[in-house]
C-alpha cells in the first residue's frame, strides 16, 4: 500500500509498507502531521516513517528564521493534526571564550525563535480540531553538560522550557506538546556517514554511551509517531531523554 507525503514545493513522494500496516504501532491513517525543516535532523526519517503509518504527511523543508516564515507554513499545511517541530543547525565544537555574537544570534534564530511562533499559528486550528498533538524534537545536550557547546545547548535548553511551559497551559485545550531530548541518534546533521566510520568514533560510543551504539532514527521515528497518536493523551509538557543511556533524566 502506498502512503502519500506532501512537500512544500508541491512535489508528492509516495513510500511502500505492509498492506496490514505496523501492529504494534497506533493507527495514523486518519492524521495529518507536519513536519518543519524536513530535510535535515530527524526530518526525513520521521517523515517517511509517518508516512509509511498510513499519516498524511505536510513536509516542509524551510529553515524559518524571519518572524512570518512560520506562520505561513503552519497556514499553507491547512488542518494539522499534530506537528513535529524539527529545527536544527550544525554546531561546530567552540569554546566558550570564543563564542561571538553571530553565532549566539544564528543558533537561536533557527532553534528557538521558530518555536513559539509555530506553536501560536498551530493553537487555533487544533483548538478548532478538538486538540492536538506537538512533539518538539530537543537535544539532550541541555541536559547535560558538554564541553564546546555552550551556544548549542543554550539553544536546545531554551526549546525544552518552552515546552514545559507551553504544556501546562496547552493541556486544558486537549492540546499536548512534548519534547524528545536525544542525543546518539543517527541522524545526518550531527552523525553523518563519515563521522559514523571513524573508529575513534565508534570508541567513544563504547566509552559515553551505556547502549554502545547509536539509537537508529527509526526507533526515534517510532516514538514520535506514538506521540503524535490518540495513544498519547496523557503527557502534558513532558521531556523525554533519548540517548541510549547517555542522559537519563
Amino acid at each position: 500500500m502506498a502512503r502519500t507525503m506532501l512537500f512544500s514545493d508541491g512535489g508528492v513522494k509516495a513510500f511502500s509498507s505492509p498492506e496490514e500496516g505496523d501492529r504494534t504501532m497506533p493507527d495514523l491513517n486518519t492524521k495529518r502531521i507536519l513536519v518543519t525543516q524536513s530535510d535535515d535532523f530527524m526530518g526525513p526519517a520521521i517523515c517517511a516513517f509517518l508516512a509509511a503509518q498510513g499519516a498524511e504527511v505536510i513536509a516542509d523543508a524551510s529553515v524559518l528564521r524571519s518572524p512570518e516564515a512560520a506562520r505561513k507554513t503552519v497556514e499553507s499545511a491547512g488542518a494539522i493534526d499534530a506537528m513535529v517541530v524539527n529545527l536544527a543547525l550544525p554546531a561546530p565544537p567552540i569554546r566558550l571564550a570564543d563564542v561571538d555574537e553571530a553565532e549566539w544570534r544564528e543558533a537561536f534564530a533557527v532553534m528557538v525563535d521558530p518555536l513559539p511562533r509555530l506553536v501560536r499559528a498551530a493553537i487555533p486550528g487544533m483548538k478548532q480540531r478538538g486538540g492536538g498533538r506537538i512533539v518538539v524534537m530537543g537535544s539532550a545536550s541541555a541536559l547535560r553538560g558538554m564541553k564546546r557547546a555552550s551556544t548549542y545547548s543554550a539553544a536546545r535548553g531554551a526549546q525544552l522550557a518552552y515546552v514545559q511551559a507551553a504544556g501546562v497551559e496547552l493541556a486544558p485545550d486537549n492540546i499536548q506538546i512534548n519534547a524528545i531530548a536525544q542525543h546518539f541518534v543517527d541522524n545526518p546533521t550531527y552523525f553523518p556517514p563519515e563521522v559514523q566510520a571513524d573508529p575513534r568514533f565508534q570508541e567513544r560510543l563504547k566509552r559515553e554511551v551505556p547502549l554502545g551504539r547509536l539509537v537508529s532514527a527509526e526507533e526515534d521515528a517510532r516514538f514520535v509517531a506514538y506521540l503524535c497518536s490518540d495513544a498519547a493523551k496523557c503527557f502534558v509538557g513532558q521531556v523525554f531523554p533519548m540517548s541510549g543511556g547517555w542522559a537519563v533524566r
